[in-house]
C-alpha cells in the first residue's frame, strides 16, 4: 500500500504513508491500553482501516485535483480540497462507525473483536487523514511556495472526469445482477454452508503449557496430523494457556470422546490438560444469531443515517448494495465450501463497511452535483457523478486488494478462506456501489434541483372560468 501511494502521488503519497503509519500506531496503542486481545476479525478490522486511511487521503488529493483543474491557485485547492472533502471523510466514516458501535453491543466473541478494532480505527483514520495530513501538506507548501503542484502523478492513465457512459449500461448491469442473485441464492438453498464448529457444536479442551508459553503454529500442525476433522487453536487468556476445539465425530459419544483422547495424548508431553467439556451446537448457534442480528441493526442504523444525511431513496440504494454484498459474499462460502464460523460472520462485516464507505461517497458527489447543476436531468448528474470519483474508486479498490491479498498469500491455510472471502466482497461491493446503489436512484424519484424549483412554484390561482388569476 505504501508502495502504490507513492507511485500514484509521489510526494503527497508520502505524506499519505506517514499519516498512515502513524494511524496504524495509534490503533495498537489503544487496543494495548484497553488490554484488548488481537483476534482474526481484529485484524480484518486493521485491514479495512488501512482501506478506509488510504480512501481519506486519495478523497482529499482529488478534490485538491478537482480544484486545480477548475482553475484555482496552489493554495485555494489546497485549502478548498481539504474543507470539500472533510464532509465526504465524516460521512462515509460515520455510517460504519454506527455499524462497529451497534456490532459491539449486540455482537459477541470474534465480532465484538472486529468491531471494537474497527471503531478506533474510524476515530484514528477521520484524526490521521484530515489533521495530520492537512498539517503535513500546509507546512510543506509554506515552506517551498511552488508556483504549480502535481498532486497525481498517475494522471495520464488516471483523467480527472473520464467519459464512461456509466448509465447506458445500467440496463445490462441490473439483468446481470438479477442473474448472479438468484443463481447464488439457489446455490446457497441447494448446497448449503460448510458449517463449522461455532455452528455445529464439538468439544473443548482447555490446555496449559508446562514450560514458557504455548506454541500455537506447532499444535495446529501436530492436532491437524490426527485426522479428526476440524481443529480450532487460539490463545487463552495468558500466553501460556490454549483453548482447543474440535467439531463432532460421525458416531456416537464414544467416537467423540475417542477423539478427545486422541488430542490429550498427542500434546501429554508438553501440556497440561486442565478442563474438557462438551460444546453444544445450540449456544454456539446462539453466538452466531447475535452477530446476525447485529449486522441487521446496524444496516437499519446505517439506512437511518443515510436517510437523514441524503434522502430516502439514497437509504434505500445503500441496503439494495448492502444485501447483495451479503448475498454475494455467501454464496462463495457456498460455492467453495469454505468452513462458514463466527469469524465468517466478521467478514462479512468487513465487507459491509467497505462497501458502504464506497457507497456514501459516490452519493455525496451525487448530491453535490444535485445542488450544483440546475438543467441536467438525473441520469447525466449520476452518470458525471460515477465519473468524477471512478479515480478514487480505483486507487481506493487498488490500495485495499493489496492489503488482502497479502493476507491471502502470507496469512496461511487458518485464514486462507477468511481473507479469500473478504477479497471477493472488496470486488463485490465496489461493483455494487456503481452498478447498483448509484443507478437505483434513476426509478426511485430522486429529484434534481430544476425538477425541485418547478414543483415548489406556487400554482396561479383560477377563475371560475378557468383562466389564471
Amino acid at each position: 500500500v505504501v508502495l502504490f501511494m507513492l507511485a500514484a502521488y509521489g510526494l503527497f503519497g508520502v505524506f499519505a504513508n506517514i499519516a498512515l503509519v502513524l494511524n496504524i500506531g495509534m490503533i495498537l496503542a489503544a487496543l494495548s491500553t484497553l488490554g484488548a486481545t488481537l483476534t482474526l476479525p481484529g485484524i480484518a478490522g486493521i485491514v479495512l482501516t488501512v482501506g478506509m486511511a488510504v480512501d481519506s487521503n486519495v478523497l482529499i488529493f482529488e478534490r485538491i485535483r478537482e480544484e486545480l483543474g477548475a482553475g484555482r491557485s496552489p493554495f485555494q485547492a489546497i485549502d478548498s480540497g481539504f474543507k470539500r472533502a472533510m464532509t465526504t471523510i465524516i460521512d462515509a466514516n460515520v455510517t460504519t462507525l454506527i455499524a462497529a458501535v451497534v456490532l459491539f453491543f449486540l455482537g459477541s466473541g470474534p465480532v465484538q473483536g472486529f468491531a471494537v478494532t474497527l471503531a478506533i480505527g474510524v476515530l484514528t483514520t477521520m484524526f490521521t487523514a484530515y489533521l495530520v495530513t492537512q498539517l503535513l501538506v500546509t507546512t510543506w507548501f509554506q515552506n517551498r511556495r511552488p508556483k504549480t503542484l502535481k498532486v497525481n502523478i498517475l494522471e495520464r492513465f488516471l483523467p480527472l472526469e473520464p467519459k464512461l457512459p456509466f448509465m447506458s449500461w445500467r440496463k445490462f448491469g441490473f439483468a446481470f445482477t438479477l442473474v448472479l442473485l438468484v443463481s447464488t441464492v439457489a446455490l446457497e438453498a441447494s448446497r448449503g454452508l460448510n458449517l463449522g464448529i461455532d455452528f455445529t457444536g464439538g468439544s473443548a479442551i482447555e490446555l496449559q503449557a508446562n514450560d514458557g508459553d504455548a506454541d500455537i503454529g506447532d499444535l495446529r500442525t501436530r492436532l491437524g496430523d490426527l485426522g479428526i476433522g476440524e481443529v480450532q487453536v487460539q490463545e487463552f487468556g495468558s500466553p501460556s494457556d490454549v483453548l482447543v476445539r474440535i467439531g463432532t465425530q460421525d458416531g456416537d459419544e464414544t467416537a467423540q470422546q475417542a477423539a478427545v483422547q486422541q488430542v490429550t495424548d498427542a500434546v501429554a508431553e508438553d501440556y497440561e490438560v486442565r478442563r474438557t467439556e462438551a460444546v453444544s451446537g445450540t449456544v454456539s448457534s446462539e453466538l452466531a444469531f447475535n452477530g446476525i442480528v447485529g449486522i441487521l441493526v446496524a444496516m437499519l442504523g446505517i439506512v437511518i443515517y443515510v436517510w437523514l444525511r441524503f434522502e430516502w431513496q439514497f437509504s434505500v440504494g445503500a441496503i439494495m448494495a448492502l444485501v447483495h454484498d451479503v448475498v454475494l459474499t455467501v454464496g462463495l462460502f457456498a460455492l467453495l465450501q469454505l468452513e462458514f464460523n463466527l469469524s465468517s460472520i466478521a467478514a462479512v462485516l468487513t465487507v459491509i463497511g467497505y462497501s458502504l464507505n464506497d457507497t456514501v461517497v459516490i452519493y455525496d458527489r451525487i448530491r453535490e452535483n444535485l445542488a450544483k447543476y440546475k438543467r441536467i436531468s438525473l441520469s447525466e448528474i449520476i452518470n458525471m457523478s460515477l465519473n468524477q470519483t471512478l479515480t478514487r474508486t480505483i486507487l481506493t479498490g487498488g490500495t485495499t486488494a493489496l492489503a488482502l491479498i497479502a493476507l491471502v498469500i502470507f496469512g496461511g491455510e487458518v485464514i486462507r478462506s477468511f481473507t479469500l472471502a473478504m477479497a471477493w466482497g472488496v470486488f463485490v461491493g465496489t461493483y455494487s456501489s456503481v452498478f447498483v446503489s448509484a443507478p437505483i436512484l434513476l426509478y426511485l424519484g430522486v429529484k434534481t434541483r430544476a425538477e425541485t424549483e418547478v414543483s415548489d412554484k406556487p400554482k396561479p390561482e383560477r377563475r371560475a372560468d378557468g383562466a389564471a388569476v
